[in-house]
């Protein structure tokens, strides 16, 4: 049966840390748990999407958050791919000793 990973990429439009306006972030959130700043990766979500597609990803929702007061937006872009197969267990060997002759 085919299992699925997800993750998210979310873009924030923020007050830019050197007081010159706004800047936009990148963050990834990966299947494992993991969030990490992907913002210098590209400046544009399309550079963004282009590149996790290049890794297999499959976007399949993309979501705004209106509620956020002023300048500030907040996109969700919500992205899945097949779940790499679990590799096979590993095999016991049964019966007597190996034994190595020379």
């Amino acid at each position: 049966m085919l299992k699925w990973e997800y993750a998210l990429l979310v873009r924030r439009r923020q007050a830019a840390t050197n007081d010159l306006g706004w800047e936009v972030v990148f963050v990834w959130y990966g299947p494992d748990g993991s969030m990490v700043d992907v913002t210098p990766y590209g400046d544009t979500a399309l550079a963004h999407l282009n590149r996790a597609g290049d890794q297999g990803w499959e976007l399949v929702a993309m979501s705004e958050d209106p509620s956020l007061p002023g300048n500030h937006e907040l996109h969700r872009y919500h992205l899945k791919r097949p779940k790499p197969a679990d590799p096979p267990p590993r095999q016991r060997m049964r019966g007597g000793r190996r034994t190595l002759s020379g």
